[in-house]
């Protein structure tokens, strides 16, 4: 039927019969878990499974992430679990991290709980510095061969191209929107060095990230610290990409909390100063990417229902603000610590 998104048939029998399919049985009570670009749910067993009763069933976006890409990340989440970083791996089931089932893709994991991380004690940031040292360690392994880099071509332009292509911007607001974006991401290049759009200077060392290292992704276990969830955006890209979304407030408390995860990140590993000139460019490139995300999955029902103030003029004036509070931030000297 025209107008259906492929979300509307995963139903919750849907999700049961794709679980049933390897082996693992609800008991039927599914609790939806906070997630727009995939389905995420926790399920509880009729038997448990590895030692677990209940486990989080993840149904990936269809399209977006090849088998090749989706493999590479529990990958790497696997060997994170090896090396002992709590982040959360999926289960191999009938030896196996990734199924099919119903025209979806979906992974099983254990479900770990926990709260958001108190970023304000610097305590808690060494700790979580510590771990994204030991990320980033297991990261500079070995690249990434299916699983694209976090560079100003994927993240500013194909967004920016994608939105005027799709006339996603009201055209009372469009031709402000389109200058300052221009010059937003000119200062982008400037600062990264890219080449015609792509990847950085020379200068950068890159390797596998965790890629979207927001605080609702950490979950923090009293007396056990920080747990790394949500791999889904790893991509290649310079260290500090996983250090920046942790920074709050004012630049004096920014810049206390980055000197708290870099106490902790060097007692694991070296990090290169110079990256730090690259938190606001990278700022910006989220802030033009994170429009076009909404924009592209706007045929998705959820979208409409948890983003009713997306898409209108007064939105997109407001994309100008913070794009040219960008231009301002990013020709600031850097953050130091």
């Amino acid at each position: 039927m025209a107008g259906l998104h492929p979300y509307d048939s995963l139903t919750p029998d849907a999700v049961l019969d794709a679980l049933a399919s390897v082996g693992v049985f609800g008991d039927g009570r599914l609790m939806g878990l906070s997630s727009y670009e995939n389905r995420v749910y926790q399920v509880q067993l009729e038997e448990p499974v590895q030692g677990h009763g209940d486990v989080v069933a993840k149904f990936y976006r269809p399209d977006r992430w090849s088998d090749a890409a989706i493999l590479e990340e529990h990958a790497f989440a696997e060997e994170l679990a090896a090396a002992e970083v709590p982040a959360v791996a999926p289960l191999r089931i009938e030896g196996a991290t990734l199924h099919h089932h119903g025209g979806f893709a979906f992974s099983i994991s254990p479900r770990r709980g926990g709260r958001a991380p108190e970023l304000d004690d610097e305590e808690v940031l060494e700790w979580i510095g510590r771990y994204l040292g030991r990320i980033h360690t297991v990261g500079s392994a070995r690249p990434f061969e299916h699983r694209p880099m976090l560079d100003l071509a994927s993240f500013g332009t194909a967004s920016r191209d994608w939105l005027l292509t799709h006339q996603a911007i009201p055209l009372d607001v469009e031709a402000a929107w389109r200058g300052t974006c221009d010059a937003a991401l000119q200062a982008v290049a400037h600062a990264l060095g890219a080449t015609s759009g792509h990847g950085y200077s020379p200068h950068f060392s890159l390797l596998r990230l965790h890629g979207d290292c927001h605080p609702g992704n950490i979950l923090w276990v009293p007396d056990a610290g920080p747990h790394f969830v949500d791999l889904d955006d790893a991509r290649t890209g310079p260290a500090v990409q996983d250090l920046w979304m942790l920074l709050s407030g004012e630049r004096a408390q920014r810049q206390r909390q980055l000197g708290a995860l870099l106490d902790g990140y060097e007692q694991v590993r070296d990090f290169d100063r110079a990256e730090l000139a690259l938190i606001e460019p990278l700022r910006t490139l989220r802030l033009v990417h994170y429009g076009a995300w909404l924009a592209r999955r706007w045929d998705d029902p959820a979208f409409p229902a948890a983003f009713p103030w997306f898409g209108t003029s007064d939105y997109w004036k407001g994309q100008v603000q913070m794009l040219e509070e960008q231009l301002e931030a990013m020709a600031e000297p850097p953050l130091v610590a």
